[in-house]
Protein backbone atom coordinates (compact mmCIF):
# COMPACT_ATOMS: atom_id res chain seq x y z
CA UNK A 1 0.00 0.00 0.00
CA UNK A 2 1.47 3.35 -1.03
CA UNK A 3 1.90 6.16 1.48
CA UNK A 4 -1.33 8.01 0.80
CA UNK A 5 -4.30 6.48 -1.03
CA UNK A 6 -6.93 8.75 -2.58
CA UNK A 7 -10.26 7.14 -1.74
CA UNK A 8 -13.42 8.47 -3.34
CA UNK A 9 -16.73 7.84 -1.59
CA UNK A 10 -20.03 8.21 -3.44
CA UNK A 11 -22.45 9.40 -0.77
CA UNK A 12 -21.73 11.65 2.19
CA UNK A 13 -24.06 10.28 4.87
CA UNK A 14 -23.35 8.71 8.25
CA UNK A 15 -21.91 5.51 6.75
CA UNK A 16 -19.31 7.53 4.86
CA UNK A 17 -18.59 9.58 7.97
CA UNK A 18 -17.84 6.47 10.05
CA UNK A 19 -15.79 5.02 7.17
CA UNK A 20 -13.67 8.19 7.11
CA UNK A 21 -13.21 8.03 10.89
CA UNK A 22 -11.77 4.52 10.47
CA UNK A 23 -9.69 5.65 7.50
CA UNK A 24 -7.77 8.23 9.53
CA UNK A 25 -5.72 5.37 10.99
CA UNK A 26 -4.66 4.31 7.47
CA UNK A 27 -3.51 7.76 6.24
CA UNK A 28 -6.26 7.69 3.61
CA UNK A 29 -6.98 10.90 1.69
CA UNK A 30 -10.76 11.00 1.27
CA UNK A 31 -12.89 12.70 -1.39
CA UNK A 32 -16.68 12.68 -1.02
CA UNK A 33 -19.49 13.38 -3.52
CA UNK A 34 -22.98 14.15 -2.21
CA UNK A 35 -25.89 16.33 -3.38
CA UNK A 36 -26.39 17.78 0.13
CA UNK A 37 -24.05 20.66 0.91
CA UNK A 38 -24.49 19.90 4.63
CA UNK A 39 -23.93 16.13 4.39
CA UNK A 40 -22.43 14.45 7.51
CA UNK A 41 -19.11 13.83 5.70
CA UNK A 42 -18.57 17.46 4.77
CA UNK A 43 -16.38 18.43 7.72
CA UNK A 44 -14.45 15.17 8.13
CA UNK A 45 -13.19 14.43 4.60
CA UNK A 46 -10.23 16.01 2.79
CA UNK A 47 -12.26 17.19 -0.22
CA UNK A 48 -16.03 17.56 -0.49
CA UNK A 49 -17.92 17.95 -3.76
CA UNK A 50 -21.58 18.90 -4.04
CA UNK A 51 -23.16 16.99 -6.92
CA UNK A 52 -25.35 14.05 -7.89
CA UNK A 53 -23.93 10.55 -7.54
CA UNK A 54 -26.67 9.48 -9.98
CA UNK A 55 -25.32 11.63 -12.83
CA UNK A 56 -22.89 9.96 -15.26
CA UNK A 57 -20.63 12.96 -15.93
CA UNK A 58 -20.50 14.04 -12.28
CA UNK A 59 -19.51 10.55 -11.06
CA UNK A 60 -17.05 10.02 -13.90
CA UNK A 61 -15.25 13.36 -13.36
CA UNK A 62 -15.17 12.77 -9.59
CA UNK A 63 -13.86 9.20 -9.92
CA UNK A 64 -11.01 10.12 -12.30
CA UNK A 65 -9.24 11.81 -9.36
CA UNK A 66 -9.34 8.70 -7.15
CA UNK A 67 -7.14 5.63 -6.76
CA UNK A 68 -10.07 3.66 -5.35
CA UNK A 69 -13.78 4.44 -5.58
CA UNK A 70 -16.35 3.02 -3.15
CA UNK A 71 -19.97 3.69 -2.20
CA UNK A 72 -22.00 4.28 0.92
CA UNK A 73 -25.33 4.18 -0.95
CA UNK A 74 -26.38 1.88 -3.80
CA UNK A 75 -28.26 4.43 -5.90
CA UNK A 76 -25.25 5.59 -7.90
CA UNK A 77 -24.53 5.74 -11.63
CA UNK A 78 -23.26 2.26 -12.50
CA UNK A 79 -22.41 3.20 -16.12
CA UNK A 80 -19.89 5.76 -14.84
CA UNK A 81 -18.44 3.13 -12.46
CA UNK A 82 -18.00 0.77 -15.42
CA UNK A 83 -16.16 3.38 -17.50
CA UNK A 84 -13.87 4.22 -14.58
CA UNK A 85 -13.08 0.51 -14.13
CA UNK A 86 -12.15 0.29 -17.81
CA UNK A 87 -9.81 3.24 -17.34
CA UNK A 88 -7.97 1.67 -14.41
CA UNK A 89 -9.68 3.10 -11.34
CA UNK A 90 -10.28 0.39 -8.71
CA UNK A 91 -14.03 0.38 -8.11
CA UNK A 92 -15.27 -1.63 -5.10
CA UNK A 93 -17.98 -2.89 -5.26
CA UNK A 94 -17.72 -3.22 -9.04
CA UNK A 95 -20.30 -1.86 -11.49
CA UNK A 96 -21.76 -5.30 -12.28
CA UNK A 97 -22.52 -6.02 -8.60
CA UNK A 98 -23.98 -2.55 -8.05
CA UNK A 99 -26.27 -2.95 -11.10
CA UNK A 100 -27.61 -6.28 -9.86
CA UNK A 101 -28.23 -5.06 -6.30
CA UNK A 102 -29.85 -1.80 -7.45
CA UNK A 103 -32.64 -3.83 -9.08
CA UNK A 104 -34.52 -6.09 -6.66
CA UNK A 105 -35.75 -8.19 -9.60
CA UNK A 106 -32.21 -8.88 -10.83
CA UNK A 107 -31.15 -9.48 -7.22
CA UNK A 108 -33.80 -12.18 -6.71
CA UNK A 109 -32.98 -13.82 -10.05
CA UNK A 110 -29.29 -13.81 -9.09
CA UNK A 111 -30.11 -15.79 -5.92
CA UNK A 112 -32.11 -18.29 -7.95
CA UNK A 113 -29.30 -18.74 -10.51
CA UNK A 114 -26.71 -19.33 -7.77
CA UNK A 115 -28.85 -21.67 -5.62
CA UNK A 116 -28.99 -19.14 -2.77
CA UNK A 117 -32.11 -19.78 -0.66
CA UNK A 118 -34.68 -16.98 -0.86
CA UNK A 119 -38.46 -16.57 -0.63
CA UNK A 120 -40.54 -17.49 -3.68
CA UNK A 121 -41.18 -14.48 -5.94
CA UNK A 122 -42.75 -13.16 -9.12
CA UNK A 123 -41.43 -10.33 -11.31
CA UNK A 124 -44.17 -7.86 -12.26
CA UNK A 125 -44.17 -5.23 -15.02
CA UNK A 126 -47.25 -3.25 -14.04
CA UNK A 127 -50.53 -3.18 -12.13
CA UNK A 128 -52.19 -5.54 -14.64
CA UNK A 129 -49.63 -8.24 -13.82
CA UNK A 130 -50.23 -7.58 -10.12
CA UNK A 131 -53.96 -8.19 -10.61
CA UNK A 132 -53.16 -11.41 -12.49
CA UNK A 133 -51.14 -12.76 -9.53
CA UNK A 134 -53.63 -12.40 -6.69
CA UNK A 135 -53.44 -16.16 -5.98
CA UNK A 136 -49.82 -15.53 -4.87
CA UNK A 137 -50.96 -13.34 -1.95
CA UNK A 138 -50.23 -12.76 0.92
CA UNK A 139 -46.97 -11.21 -0.23
CA UNK A 140 -44.75 -8.15 -0.03
CA UNK A 141 -44.60 -6.02 -3.15
CA UNK A 142 -41.25 -4.25 -3.57
CA UNK A 143 -40.36 -1.68 -6.21
CA UNK A 144 -37.52 -3.03 -8.35
CA UNK A 145 -35.54 0.18 -7.98
CA UNK A 146 -35.00 3.02 -5.47
CA UNK A 147 -36.45 1.41 -2.33
CA UNK A 148 -34.62 1.64 1.01
CA UNK A 149 -35.39 1.84 4.74
CA UNK A 150 -38.90 0.53 4.16
CA UNK A 151 -39.70 2.87 1.27
CA UNK A 152 -40.96 1.14 -1.86
CA UNK A 153 -42.30 -1.84 0.11
CA UNK A 154 -45.95 -2.64 0.78
CA UNK A 155 -47.70 -5.66 2.28
CA UNK A 156 -50.59 -7.09 0.27
CA UNK A 157 -52.61 -9.53 2.35
CA UNK A 158 -55.41 -10.22 -0.14
CA UNK A 159 -57.12 -8.91 -3.27
CA UNK A 160 -58.75 -6.21 -1.11
CA UNK A 161 -55.26 -4.60 -0.68
CA UNK A 162 -54.57 -4.16 -4.41
CA UNK A 163 -55.33 -0.43 -4.10
CA UNK A 164 -52.16 -0.12 -1.96
CA UNK A 165 -50.05 -1.81 -4.66
CA UNK A 166 -47.40 -0.17 -6.85
CA UNK A 167 -48.05 0.38 -10.55
CA UNK A 168 -44.32 0.45 -11.47
CA UNK A 169 -42.11 -2.62 -12.17
CA UNK A 170 -41.83 -4.61 -8.95
CA UNK A 171 -41.15 -7.91 -7.24
CA UNK A 172 -43.93 -9.81 -5.53
CA UNK A 173 -42.30 -11.80 -2.73
CA UNK A 174 -44.17 -14.54 -0.90
CA UNK A 175 -44.85 -13.69 2.74
CA UNK A 176 -42.43 -15.66 4.92
CA UNK A 177 -43.59 -17.01 8.28
CA UNK A 178 -40.34 -16.17 10.03
CA UNK A 179 -39.16 -16.61 13.60
CA UNK A 180 -36.47 -13.91 13.47
CA UNK A 181 -34.77 -11.50 11.10
CA UNK A 182 -31.00 -11.84 11.22
CA UNK A 183 -28.02 -10.32 9.46
CA UNK A 184 -24.49 -11.38 8.63
CA UNK A 185 -21.88 -8.89 7.46
CA UNK A 186 -19.26 -10.56 5.33
CA UNK A 187 -16.10 -9.10 3.77
CA UNK A 188 -13.87 -10.19 0.88
CA UNK A 189 -10.58 -8.60 -0.15
CA UNK A 190 -9.11 -8.50 -3.67
CA UNK A 191 -6.93 -11.54 -2.89
CA UNK A 192 -10.09 -13.57 -2.17
CA UNK A 193 -9.85 -13.80 1.63
CA UNK A 194 -13.33 -13.89 3.19
CA UNK A 195 -14.38 -13.28 6.80
CA UNK A 196 -17.82 -12.98 8.38
CA UNK A 197 -18.97 -11.15 11.48
CA UNK A 198 -21.07 -13.14 13.97
CA UNK A 199 -24.80 -13.30 13.31
CA UNK A 200 -26.91 -10.47 14.75
CA UNK A 201 -30.64 -10.39 15.45
CA UNK A 202 -32.67 -7.46 14.13
CA UNK A 203 -35.73 -5.76 15.57
CA UNK A 204 -37.68 -3.48 13.22
CA UNK A 205 -39.60 -0.31 13.99
CA UNK A 206 -43.33 -1.16 13.77
CA UNK A 207 -44.21 1.96 11.75
CA UNK A 208 -41.14 2.95 9.76
CA UNK A 209 -39.97 -0.55 8.67
CA UNK A 210 -36.32 0.18 9.45
CA UNK A 211 -34.00 -1.39 12.01
CA UNK A 212 -34.97 -0.16 15.48
CA UNK A 213 -32.41 -2.18 17.44
CA UNK A 214 -30.12 -5.18 17.12
CA UNK A 215 -28.72 -7.80 19.46
CA UNK A 216 -25.25 -9.28 19.18
CA UNK A 217 -24.66 -12.14 19.33
CA UNK A 218 -28.00 -13.40 18.00
CA UNK A 219 -29.94 -15.79 20.20
CA UNK A 220 -29.91 -18.49 17.51
CA UNK A 221 -28.70 -22.13 17.73
CA UNK A 222 -25.04 -22.56 16.76
CA UNK A 223 -25.88 -24.84 13.81
CA UNK A 224 -28.13 -22.16 12.30
CA UNK A 225 -25.51 -19.46 12.92
CA UNK A 226 -23.01 -21.54 10.96
CA UNK A 227 -25.55 -21.99 8.15
CA UNK A 228 -26.24 -18.24 8.01
CA UNK A 229 -22.50 -17.50 7.73
CA UNK A 230 -22.10 -20.16 5.02
CA UNK A 231 -24.95 -18.60 3.02
CA UNK A 232 -23.56 -15.05 3.40
CA UNK A 233 -20.14 -16.30 2.27
CA UNK A 234 -21.72 -17.98 -0.76
CA UNK A 235 -23.45 -14.70 -1.68
CA UNK A 236 -20.29 -12.54 -1.63
CA UNK A 237 -18.30 -15.21 -3.48
CA UNK A 238 -21.05 -15.57 -6.10
CA UNK A 239 -20.88 -11.81 -6.71
CA UNK A 240 -17.06 -12.08 -6.76
CA UNK A 241 -17.29 -8.86 -4.82
CA UNK A 242 -14.56 -6.90 -3.03
CA UNK A 243 -15.60 -4.94 0.05
CA UNK A 244 -18.22 -5.49 2.69
CA UNK A 245 -21.66 -7.01 2.13
CA UNK A 246 -24.56 -7.00 4.59
CA UNK A 247 -26.82 -10.04 4.06
CA UNK A 248 -30.23 -9.72 5.71
CA UNK A 249 -32.00 -13.05 6.20
CA UNK A 250 -35.17 -14.62 7.56
CA UNK A 251 -34.95 -17.51 10.01
CA UNK A 252 -38.21 -19.39 9.38
CA UNK A 253 -40.24 -21.21 12.00
CA UNK A 254 -39.24 -24.54 10.43
CA UNK A 255 -35.49 -23.76 10.67
CA UNK A 256 -34.74 -22.55 7.15
CA UNK A 257 -32.62 -19.50 6.41
CA UNK A 258 -33.71 -17.38 3.43
CA UNK A 259 -31.84 -14.36 2.05
CA UNK A 260 -34.06 -11.27 2.07
CA UNK A 261 -31.82 -8.61 0.54
CA UNK A 262 -28.22 -7.41 0.56
CA UNK A 263 -26.34 -4.11 0.76
CA UNK A 264 -22.83 -3.86 -0.79
CA UNK A 265 -21.52 -1.36 1.77
CA UNK A 266 -21.32 -0.79 5.52
CA UNK A 267 -24.75 -1.32 7.03
CA UNK A 268 -26.99 -0.38 9.94
CA UNK A 269 -26.73 -3.97 11.21
CA UNK A 270 -22.98 -3.54 11.77
CA UNK A 271 -22.78 -0.26 13.69
CA UNK A 272 -22.18 -2.05 17.00
CA UNK A 273 -18.90 -3.51 15.67
CA UNK A 274 -17.14 -0.15 16.31
CA UNK A 275 -17.24 -0.92 20.05
CA UNK A 276 -18.15 -4.60 20.35
CA UNK A 277 -15.77 -6.39 17.92
CA UNK A 278 -12.00 -6.50 17.46
CA UNK A 279 -12.43 -5.01 13.98
CA UNK A 280 -15.28 -2.69 13.02
CA UNK A 281 -17.21 -3.16 9.79
CA UNK A 282 -15.74 0.15 8.60
CA UNK A 283 -12.13 -0.88 9.15
CA UNK A 284 -12.91 -4.24 7.55
CA UNK A 285 -14.30 -2.55 4.44
CA UNK A 286 -11.11 -0.48 4.16
CA UNK A 287 -8.91 -3.54 4.65
CA UNK A 288 -10.88 -5.32 1.91
CA UNK A 289 -10.70 -2.57 -0.71
CA UNK A 290 -7.02 -1.86 0.08
CA UNK A 291 -6.34 -5.61 -0.25
CA UNK A 292 -4.94 -5.85 3.27
CA UNK A 293 -5.37 -8.94 5.48
CA UNK A 294 -8.88 -8.90 6.96
CA UNK A 295 -9.15 -8.29 10.70
CA UNK A 296 -10.55 -10.52 13.42
CA UNK A 297 -14.35 -10.32 13.58
CA UNK A 298 -14.54 -11.89 17.06
CA UNK A 299 -16.81 -10.30 19.64
CA UNK A 300 -15.12 -8.49 22.54
CA UNK A 301 -18.41 -7.76 24.24
CA UNK A 302 -22.10 -8.54 23.88
CA UNK A 303 -23.95 -5.53 22.50
CA UNK A 304 -27.29 -3.94 21.80
CA UNK A 305 -27.49 -1.20 19.17
CA UNK A 306 -30.33 1.33 19.29
CA UNK A 307 -31.04 3.64 16.38
CA UNK A 308 -31.54 7.25 17.42
CA UNK A 309 -34.41 8.59 15.32
CA UNK A 310 -35.88 12.07 15.13
CA UNK A 311 -38.91 12.39 17.40
CA UNK A 312 -42.30 12.70 15.72
CA UNK A 313 -43.66 16.24 15.61
CA UNK A 314 -40.26 17.93 15.38
CA UNK A 315 -38.79 19.39 12.20
CA UNK A 316 -35.85 21.77 12.37
CA UNK A 317 -32.39 22.26 13.86
CA UNK A 318 -31.59 19.22 15.99
CA UNK A 319 -31.30 19.32 19.79
CA UNK A 320 -30.47 16.30 21.95
CA UNK A 321 -32.08 15.57 25.31
CA UNK A 322 -30.93 12.99 27.86
CA UNK A 323 -27.30 12.52 26.79
CA UNK A 324 -25.98 13.16 30.31
CA UNK A 325 -28.39 10.70 31.91
CA UNK A 326 -27.70 7.98 29.31
CA UNK A 327 -23.92 8.34 29.48
CA UNK A 328 -24.03 7.86 33.25
CA UNK A 329 -24.94 4.19 32.59
CA UNK A 330 -21.83 1.94 32.25
CA UNK A 331 -21.25 0.53 28.77
CA UNK A 332 -23.26 3.19 26.91
CA UNK A 333 -21.63 4.85 23.87
CA UNK A 334 -23.25 7.50 21.69
CA UNK A 335 -22.52 8.10 18.01
CA UNK A 336 -24.11 11.23 16.52
CA UNK A 337 -24.10 11.63 12.75
CA UNK A 338 -23.49 15.35 12.38
CA UNK A 339 -26.88 16.03 10.79
CA UNK A 340 -27.89 19.62 11.41
CA UNK A 341 -31.63 19.14 10.92
CA UNK A 342 -34.01 16.57 12.35
CA UNK A 343 -37.42 15.33 11.24
CA UNK A 344 -39.64 12.46 12.32
CA UNK A 345 -37.87 9.06 12.00
CA UNK A 346 -34.69 10.52 10.47
CA UNK A 347 -31.60 8.53 11.51
CA UNK A 348 -29.68 11.01 13.67
CA UNK A 349 -27.30 8.66 15.46
CA UNK A 350 -27.04 5.34 17.22
CA UNK A 351 -26.30 4.12 20.73
CA UNK A 352 -24.17 1.05 21.43
CA UNK A 353 -24.75 -0.61 24.79
CA UNK A 354 -22.19 -3.20 25.94
CA UNK A 355 -22.50 -5.84 28.64
CA UNK A 356 -20.70 -8.87 30.04
CA UNK A 357 -23.43 -10.90 28.33
CA UNK A 358 -26.42 -10.13 26.15
CA UNK A 359 -28.81 -10.08 29.09
CA UNK A 360 -26.80 -7.35 30.83
CA UNK A 361 -26.54 -5.35 27.60
CA UNK A 362 -30.30 -5.66 27.06
CA UNK A 363 -31.06 -4.53 30.62
CA UNK A 364 -28.83 -1.47 30.22
CA UNK A 365 -30.36 -0.70 26.82
CA UNK A 366 -33.87 -0.94 28.28
CA UNK A 367 -32.95 1.54 31.02
CA UNK A 368 -31.92 4.22 28.51
CA UNK A 369 -34.15 3.34 25.54
CA UNK A 370 -36.45 6.33 25.91
CA UNK A 371 -34.03 8.68 27.70
CA UNK A 372 -32.34 10.25 24.67
CA UNK A 373 -34.62 12.25 22.41
CA UNK A 374 -33.87 14.21 19.24
CA UNK A 375 -36.06 17.28 19.08
CA UNK A 376 -35.94 20.68 17.36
Amino acid sequence: MKGEVKLGILGGGQLGRMLIQAGLDFNIYTLVLDPDENAPCKDVCNEFFVGSFRDFDTVYEFGKNCDILTIEIEHVNADALEKLEQEGVKVYPDAKTVRTIQDKGLQKEFYKQHAIPTADFRILKDVEELKANTEFLPAFQKLRREGYDGRGVTRLQSEADLGKGFTEPSVLEKLVDFEKEISVIVARNASGQVTAFPVVELSFHPEHNLVDSLFAPANVPYKLQRLAIEIATRVIESFNMVGILAVEMFLTKDGQILVNEVAPRPHNSGHHTIKANYTSQYEQHLRAILDLPLGSTDIQSAAVMLNLLGEPGYDGEAKYEGLQEALAVPGVYIHLYGKKYTRAARKMGHITVLGADLQEAQQRAESIKNVIKVIA
